[in-house]
């Protein structure tokens, strides 16, 4: 089958269920069926292009057939088909059907306005071929100054620069109304004449043609009236398919006025993992491993995605799958995930490792060895769930999660003078401990206005002093994902346009600030927050504002009456805005998980798809239900058999990172492990100018000094982005460990538990057993302790103290006390 040989064409697809898309016949292999199964085509230019493939019952495509296929019209005086390729002959409706092995499937297909000249749109068409080229794109003329004098907006995102660009700049010498073929816009790309970007386009191609005809037709330019795109649908949407096959698209566009149009051979296309599957340029899939991946089109600054999956080849019972136990919903999505991979789950984890999990993510301490003995002999079957009942109403759960969240809003003194940072910290200390639920804390934050030594909250504004900064940390922090490339041209990857970065703004551009002069350094930092009557935030594009608007929300008044905020926090926490929700699910996963289903947190967008799409939909929906209480999320996780699942691979789940089939181990953060070593050895870190015991998790400020929190890789709090934190090792962190200050000196310390233990009647084999409940939250193992019991054995008195120390010492750097697992 001949697949993505399509022209431009007024193509109507109807929107229905995936059911509807495609008329199916069952074969042996799979259903037979057709895509799309209904398409209009309007006009004499409209093309589309049909796929046979097989479908599951799950109705995940599981073979793309290209050979072997008999394709028929039943009235070729309406439509005909040529390899896979609907072309329209005259008016009416008729069938087309594909025959292979003896079974049939067939498409519907509706022809309109046959008898009506085509008419090429600069808009949809012109920059859909300029896009396609590349002749936009940043490395050539979508540059910021453009190349060789001749600028296009960055992949079309500015339709009458660009118009204006080619027909007007440069006297107009770019194109030639009289005789299209002498038009530099047609002579370079085909290497007519030389051009630096070589050879783009030929003249035998569809991309000659389109633009051709269009100088032809009188250059039209870009319209109000043209009929703008809303959405991109890729055919098949999910497939499961087999390592070594290959697997055609067809992208669909979506217009305002309902037609649609098969933009396969315009969208451009990149896949998210290249060891699962690639794509070429035509759309056609390549499976390259097992796995799961997603293929991205982009097209007029639309994206979507589809996901390809390829299940491990391994001997793996259904029944595993299917008595699997399961707490709650979250088992459900990740057991329903590692069935269609193939890849068995490992068993659960032991009460040691639970227990040190649970304390450590939820609230950043250890286990004490008096809990530990506790927890380990209690023979009840309910000992987790009291656990985490426990965690969650302890002290240390508000020191944790307020933390959390002055990491994302970014405290810290070098920026905030020190009352208005006790403030601010204070406040939201009070938000975690009353459970304040968190569209109430967006709300307040984004609402907030008055003194920042009065209104902790207000310290957000104190902090984001311009519209633009206000809109992209709002964005960051609490739907997830950032916009900022939508400050200059239309997003590359997500559909915010220039025009909706600037209506964010406009909600912004009344919030005004007195006090403090902007600089944190000088006076006492007391700003005052308030809105002023009027006032607007310029659009560069257009030198006028843009009307207030939510991303995706609709417009209000320039002089609509209030604060123009109240419109956005509405938006920004309604029960059906398809971002705030999952975005803060999603950091509360990565925080019991290691990473995101969405990876990385503040990377919510279209092109990067979640791990498990269904989960996170269900948890951020189990969230709204429950009036977006933090904890219940918090206490599903915990309660969950994915979270309390084995470190432990097994060989058919070793290669995933991504989807629950093991925990995954990961370094603990900084200020955690410097409190777990403080808790180990009894003696606490001291931090300038805070009160004797203050754990580093209980730290207000990111700024107070200390060398092992900024070696661990502690954040700045500049930017609101997890890229700040950082767990990567380094050979700084191996010395400090081996010889530096931290461990050593709270060893040798006269106050700490070494000196305890050495004061103490305590056994040998007793002083191992503490050490390794105090650190590891487990007993030793047999060899363990035999080996170290007999290393005291040998020690004379004079060395005692040294033993202890080197157990310390071993046990602090070892692999299993730095790691979460």
């Amino acid at each position: 089958m001949k697949c993505c040989t399509l022209a431009f064409g007024v193509v109507a697809v109807c929107l229905l269920s995936w059911d509807a898309l495609a008329s199916a016949a069952e074969v042996e292999e799979g259903l037979l069926v057709v895509l799309p199964g209904q398409i209009r085509l309007t006009g004499p230019e409209a093309r589309h292009g049909l796929l046979a493939v097989r479908r599951d019952r799950g109705s995940s495509v599981i073979a793309s057939l290209r050979s072997g296929l008999v394709w028929r019209s039943d009235n070729e005086a309406v439509a005909r088909i040529d390899q896979g390729t609907v072309i329209p002959t005259g008016n009416g409706s008729t069938r087309i059907v594909v025959e292979v092995d003896g079974a049939t499937a067939e498409a519907t297909v509706t022809v309109d306005k046959f008898e009506d000249a085509h008419q090429w749109s600069f808009r949809n068409h012109v920059q859909s071929v300029l896009s396609k080229t590349g002749c936009n794109s940043g490395a050539c003329h979508g540059a910021a100054a453009g190349k060789n004098g001749f600028k296009l907006s960055l992949r079309g995102y500015d339709p009458e620069h660009d118009f204006f660009s080619i027909t007007h700049q440069a006297r107009g010498r770019r194109v030639s109304p009289g005789d299209p073929g002498r038009s530099l816009i047609l002579t370079k790309p085909t290497g007519a004449i030389p051009h630096k970007g070589g050879l783009r386009f030929t003249e035998d191609s569809y991309e000659y043609r389109v633009v051709s005809e269009w100088i032809a037709q009188g250059l039209p330019g870009p319209s109000e009236a043209d009929s703008r795109i809303t959405r991109l649908e890729v055919l098949p949407p999910a497939s499961r398919l087999k390592a070594g096959t290959e697997l055609a698209m067809i992208v669909v566009a979506h217009f305002q006025d309902g037609h649609s149009e098969d933009v396969t051979r315009w969208a451009k296309y990149t896949a998210s993992d290249l060891t699962v599957c690639s794509v070429d340029d035509l759309g056609r899939v390549k499976v390259n491993g097992s796995g799961e991946g997603a293929i991205v089109a982009w097209y007029l600054a639309q994206n979507a995605t589809a996901t390809v999956t390829v299940p491990y080849v391994q001997p793996v019972s259904p029944d595993l799958f299917n008595n699997s136990e399961r707490a709650n919903f979250i088992d459900d999505d990740v057991i329903d995930k590692l069935h269609a991979l193939n890849m068995p789950p490992s068993p659960r984890s032991d009460d040691s490792e639970f227990l040190r999990r649970a304390y450590l993510d939820t609230i950043g301490v250890l286990p004490t060895v008096d809990e530990v003995r506790a927890f380990l002999s209690d023979p009840e079957p309910g000992k987790r769930s009291r656990v985490i009942e426990e965690l969650l109403s302890r002290p240390e759960y508000v020191d944790y999660w307020a933390y959390q969240w002055s990491d994302l809003l970014l405290l810290t003194g070098n920026r905030l003078r020190p009352e208005a940072l006790k403030a601010y910290y204070k406040w939201i200390r009070e938000r975690v401990e009353q459970n304040t639920p968190w569209d109430q804390f967006a709300r307040a934050i984004i609402l907030s206005q008055g003194s920042t030594f009065e209104n902790g909250a207000a310290n957000f504004y104190a902090l984001h002093q311009d519209p633009q900064d206000m809109v992209e940390t709002t964005s960051m922090a609490f739907l997830g994902m950032s916009i900022q490339c939508a400050h200059c041209h239309d997003h590359p990857n997500e559909k915010w346009t220039n025009d909706d970065y600037y209506g964010m703004v406009s909600l912004f551009a009344r919030v005004r600030g007195k006090g403090w002069g902007g600089d944190f350094r000088s006076g006492d930092g007391n700003r005052t927050i308030f809105l002023a009557d009027q006032g607007e935030v310029l659009q560069p594009r257009t030198s006028r504002p843009q009307p207030p608007k939510p991303l995706d929300g609709s417009p209000i008044s320039f002089d609509e009456p209030g604060d123009r905020r109240e419109y956005l926090a509405d938006w920004l926490t309604a029960a059906d805005n398809p971002y705030f929700a999952k975005a803060i699910v999603n950091r509360i996963w990565a925080n019991f998980f290691g990473r995101g289903l969405v990876d990385a947190v503040d990377d919510l967008r279209l092109t990067n798809p979640a791990s498990n799409a269904r989960l996170l939909d269900h948890l951020a929906n189990d969230l709204v239900r429950n009036h977006y209480d933090l904890k219940m999320i918090i206490r599903r996780i915990l309660e969950s058999e994915a979270y309390q699942r084995s470190h432990a691979v097994l060989q058919e789940n070793a290669a995933d990172v991504r989807f629950q089939a093991h925990s995954q181990p990961r370094r603990l953060k900084a200020e955690v492990l410097l409190d777990a070593i403080s808790q180990v050895t009894g003696v606490p870190t001291s931090f300038k100018d805070l009160p004797k015991g203050t754990r580093a998790m209980q730290l207000p400020d990111a700024s107070v000094a200390s060398y092992f929190l900024d070696a661990f890789g502690r954040p700045e709090r500049v930017l609101t982005c997890t890229c700040e934190r950082s767990d990567e090792p380094s050979m700084t962190q191996v010395l400090h460990l081996l010889n530096g200050k931290t461990i050593q000196e709270k060893l040798e310390s006269t106050e700490g538990r070494v000196a305890q233990i050495l004061e103490s009647s305590l056994s040998n084999d007793k002083i191992v057993e503490t050490v390794y409940l105090a650190a590891l939250s487990r007993y030793p193992t047999n060899l363990e302790r035999q080996e170290l019991v007999q290393a005291f054995a040998d020690a004379g008195a004079q060395e005692r103290r040294a033993v202890v120390e080197d157990l310390f010492w071993s046990v602090l750097t070892s692999k299993e006390f730095l790691f979460q697992h």
